[in-house]
């Protein structure tokens, strides 16, 4: 299948957010419509690994939108990256952006959230009806409040090596997509997980919950030194079926 890729900009309150977008689509353009995913990056923000994954999806039959997140701070990349992020360059990077983490409150997640979903949702290769959220690590914090935000639209919930329990446990409550979560075995315990497990429960999440076995904190990016194939062959067969809930609705 064809993939076509953009670099859009997405109006927001705090000025324009460059995106990464790839979907399907003849040369030149069908005209088709697909259902929208919008899929937030991990901290290291858009970069290769990340257009490689959007494509893969786009593959699949999705439109799928990659904001940056830091877009106050800049343009993508917001920081140079080194090709391969591991060993003592991945500490220096984590902590030239921690500041730029610390200052994205949640309150900046849900006023962009609400402008890359109003984007999304009127594009005109992107079906009508619900959408999917996506993340990794701590897009994968954004994705879950932008899902607890956004009932009414967001219909397909997924968040891998992300801080699911980190924000406000009663947001949790808002969240009436499926979801699933897929866990670093560094990252969480057993008894870590049957408590957010518990907590999901409580807030009536229909959700799947699982540490992945062996992996390390980043384990879908190939570009970093926690990469694991197997844990990233694991998220693409929990992710697509999951995803075939907004495709029913479209």
């Amino acid at each position: 299948m064809p993939i076509r890729t953009r670099t859009l900009h997405i109006p927001t309150p705090d000025g324009p957010a460059d995106a990464f977008a790839a979907f399907p689509g003849a040369f030149p353009d069908t005209g088709g419509r697909h259902p929208g995913v919008l899929m937030y990056p991990d901290a290291f923000g858009i970069r290769p690994v990340l257009r490689e994954m959007a494509a893969e999806l786009a593959g699949h039959g999705y439109y799928v939108l990659v904001p940056n997140v830091f877009h106050r701070h800049g343009p993508t990349p917001v920081i140079d990256l080194p090709a391969y992020i591991g060993g003592e360059e991945r500490s220096a990077v984590l902590d030239r952006l921690m500041p730029l983490i610390r200052e994205h409150t949640a309150e900046r997640t849900l006023r962009d959230a609400d402008a890359f979903l109003r984007f999304l949702t009127t594009r005109p290769e992107v079906a009508a009806g619900p959408v999917a959220v996506t993340g990794y690590c701590f897009g994968g914090l954004l994705a879950v409040r932008t899902a607890a935000a956004h009932p009414d639209q967001v219909a397909a919930l997924a968040a891998f090596h992300a801080p699911v329990g980190a924000g406000d446990p009663d947001a949790l409550a808002g969240i009436t997509a499926r979801a699933h979560f897929g866990h670093a075995a560094s990252d969480l315990t057993p008894e870590a997980l049957r408590e957010l497990n518990e907590a999901l429960d409580a807030a009536g999440v229909d959700h799947t919950s699982e540490i992945y076995p062996g992996t390390v904190h980043g384990f879908t990016m190939s570009d970093t030194d926690a990469f694991d194939p197997a844990g990233l062959k694991l998220h693409w067969d929990r992710l697509l079926p999951l995803l075939g809930r907004i495709r029913e609705s479209s």
